[in-house]
């Protein structure tokens, strides 16, 4: 079991790490260059939007976003500060909590879209063919799945 791995996979480790953060990178500076929150914020605004009105219980956004309690917490409080999400009482549990989207929320997310999918394209789609994009996504999946 203790089989090191081969310099194609090294290698192709690398490249899927580099690839990432180039990636990521390009994501926040545009972010930042359009005076929007970071993208940390962005897959909490979209799970939350796609719950309208319902929203989710702050478990529920750990499962979806695979985030420690403790980092989400703060990143929620973050985005409350900022007037993006707001907690309201469950109706289930007293004690509990459902985070909600705001309607500023929502238009942030939708701006913060704007720019998201322009730099998806500048750093995929303007470098891969759709066929590419649909081999790099078939390898890829066989490491998620």
């Amino acid at each position: 079991m203790n089989k090191k791995p081969s310099d194609e996979v090294v290698m192709a480790w690398v490249y899927l790490l580099k690839a990432q953060n180039a990636a990521m990178g390009h994501v926040e500076a545009m972010f930042k260059k359009g005076g929007l929150p970071p993208f940390s914020w962005y897959d909490v605004l979209w799970e939350l939007e796609k719950e309208d009105a319902v929203g989710l219980r702050q478990f529920q956004l750990e499962e979806r976003l695979l985030v420690s309690q403790y980092g989400l917490s703060r990143l929620l409080t973050r985005i409350e500060k900022a007037e993006y999400v707001e907690r309201l009482p469950c109706s289930e549990d007293g004690r509990g909590h459902r985070v909600v989207i705001t309607r500023p929320g929502k238009k942030i997310r939708a701006k913060m879209w704007e720019v998201y999918s322009q730099a998806i394209n500048t750093a995929v789609g303007d470098r891969l063919s759709d066929k590419q994009c649909e081999q790099l996504k078939r390898l890829l999946a066989n490491l998620v799945d």
